[in-house]
């Protein structure tokens, strides 16, 4: 599995706040198995970190689409994937359903970094 870049918390003064499971800081998630259909997406819903913060969703879509200006907006929603459980399987998803995954922050990533990490289509 391709490593994932290192993040680093946010500075921006954007708090996000953790809600429910995950501020309780339960054990890691069994993992999902193969990245496929619909069970995988049931998988991140239920285990992604995200779900259990109250960010404005704003920051989770940076209007920049260069990769550092796109980090700098993004921050606070980063941070929160820095320690996400999911984060792996969140990217993996992303990449592998681009038409939904190409928006947006995923598994830490920001578009325009996911999009180098991406398989040219075949033709």
């Amino acid at each position: 599995m391709t490593e994932l870049p290192a993040t680093t918390p946010a500075r921006s003064g954007h708090a996000a706040r953790i809600r429910g499971r995950a501020a309780i800081g339960g054990s890691d998630p069994p993992d999902p198995g193969p990245v496929t259909g619909r069970s995988s997406w049931s998988w991140l819903i239920r285990h992604a970190l995200c779900r259990y913060v109250s960010l404005d969703p704003d920051q989770w879509f940076p209007a920049s689409a260069e990769a550092e200006p796109a980090r700098h907006e993004a921050a606070a929603a980063i941070a929160i994937c820095h320690g996400c459980p999911a984060r792996a399987q969140c990217l993996a998803m992303s990449l592998r359903y681009w038409d939904v995954g190409q928006h947006g922050v995923w598994g830490g990533l920001v578009s325009a970094e996911r999009a180098t990490l991406r398989e040219p289509d075949p033709q």
